[in-house]
């Protein structure tokens, strides 16, 4: 995928010379009311995923007692989940890319609703490992698919913003879903969160199949050349600066809710408001990302990382003030949001050829990010560190997230990318 010619601008960069002409999916093949109501329906999937990932977070400590292990113990049920993710989702992309697209879905998010089912029936922890190992087998599938099956139904000048709207799903589970579930999971057992979490699943399996097309453009590409994608440089750095940069959000918000209750201040009673503040930012920062990545998706990476890494160490060295504690968890999501779609968008502009597995992986990285965070903030805060520490030793992988996100765009340079700053993605 390259970008497109500069606006205003008749001349080609040497590389987008060399590019084949776009396929026919390149273009708008369905009316927009069509379109607008298949990405609905994705985005309800992706409701459902983001209430799943981080739900469990907001419950962990009830995990925790309901199964007789400390927080940090617990906190390896986040790490299974996204664990999951990693594994499932090159397998989905390579076994699966001659499936057609809508089926494909539903039968990922069957998957899904399994998992979290098995979830709430766990009854000893290493049964919660496996069964949210499963629920996260489907995750990167299901949300890197999505989006490129978002890109392929719209005009190529608004592929980024249909690939946020699809992420607008996690985005309103952090507001809605996740405070709810956590409220849940306080009033009538953690358990209850995945058995919601499960009907959702069944919701969305219900509304992709009546407003997905079934005849959704797809180009399907061999085993070998979704796995080929991966060799290219300017996918694996991508995917190495997202699975390390995104950790620092991870390393912070598993371990939320034991931090803002035992040093903040913050009464138990009052985490579900303050979890709806981190999908404010979420949301917000999803509205803002789809336009910023239209006009440019190398600065909507740089400006989402360096803003996670700088409010992370606010959050760090200022835990202890309600008001800041309180003013980074509502923001840290903007930033989250600008990095997750920059990158997504970006791998899809270097891999048009064979899109499944780069969407899908970019997916696999920031779970990969999930489980290395929560593992790092269990690592700092059981070495008698403190829950500052997490959001600390975050801020770090943020560092070394920005440092390989710089060397990335060196090479992309130098290598003949394109110089403009407004860029199009193209399927």
């Amino acid at each position: 995928m390259r970008d497109a010619t500069p606006a205003g601008g008749t001349s080609a960069t040497p590389a987008d010379a060399a590019a084949p002409a776009p396929s026919t999916a390149g273009t708008a093949v369905v009316p927009r009311r069509t379109a607008a109501l298949a990405i609905l329906a994705l985005a309800v999937g992706s409701f459902g995923i983001g209430v799943t990932e981080f739900a469990s977070m907001g419950i962990l400590p009830l995990i925790a007692e309901g199964m007789d292990v400390s927080i940090p113990e617990a906190g390896h049920a986040v790490s299974a989940y996204a664990i999951g993710v990693v594994v499932g989702a090159p397998l989905i992309a390579m076994f699966t890319s001659r499936m057609g697209r809508k089926k494909l879905m539903i039968l990922l998010m069957l998957v899904f609703v399994v998992g979290n089912i098995a979830s709430m029936v766990a009854q000893t922890m290493p049964l919660l490992l496996a069964a949210r190992f499963l629920a996260g087998l489907p995750h990167g599938g299901y949300l890197g698919l999505g989006a490129v099956v978002a890109a392929t139904l719209v005009a190529p000048n608004r592929r980024g913003t249909a690939m946020a709207r699809v992420m607008l799903g996690l985005t309103v589970a952090n507001i809605f879903g996740v405070p709810l579930a956590t409220a849940l999971g306080n009033a009538v057992g953690w358990r209850t969160v995945y058995g919601l979490v499960g009907v959702l699943g069944l919701l969305a399996m219900l509304a992709l199949l009546v407003c997905l097309p079934k005849a959704i453009p797809h180009t399907p590409s061999s085993v070998i050349g979704e796995f080929r994608t991966l060799g290219r440089t300017q996918v694996w750095l991508p995917l190495l600066a997202g699975s390390v940069g995104f950790g620092g959000m991870f390393a912070l918000y598993t371990y939320i809710t034991p931090t803002l209750t035992g040093i903040t201040g913050i009464a138990d009673g009052t985490m579900p408001w303050i979890l709806a503040l981190y999908g404010v930012g979420i949301t917000v920062g999803s509205l803002v990302a789809g336009p910023a990545v239209d006009r440019s998706i190398d600065r909507s990476a740089f400006a989402g990382v360096g803003l996670m890494g700088v409010i992370l160490l606010v959050f760090g060295l200022f835990t202890h003030i309600p008001f800041i504690a309180i003013l980074c968890v509502a923001t840290i999501g903007l930033g989250s949001s600008m990095f997750t779609t920059a990158l997504q968008a970006r791998l899809l502009r270097e891999t048009r050829d064979a899109p499944s597995m780069s969407a899908s992986m970019n997916h696999a990285a920031f779970n990969l990010a999930n489980a290395f965070g929560a593992f790092l903030g269990g690592v700092v805060v059981s070495a008698g560190l403190g829950y500052r520490a997490p959001a600390l030793a975050g801020m770090g992988l943020t560092i070394l997230g920005l440092l390989v996100l710089t060397i990335t765009q060196v090479l992309y340079r130098r290598s003949g990318g394109a110089a403009s700053t407004r860029e199009v993605v193209t399927v």
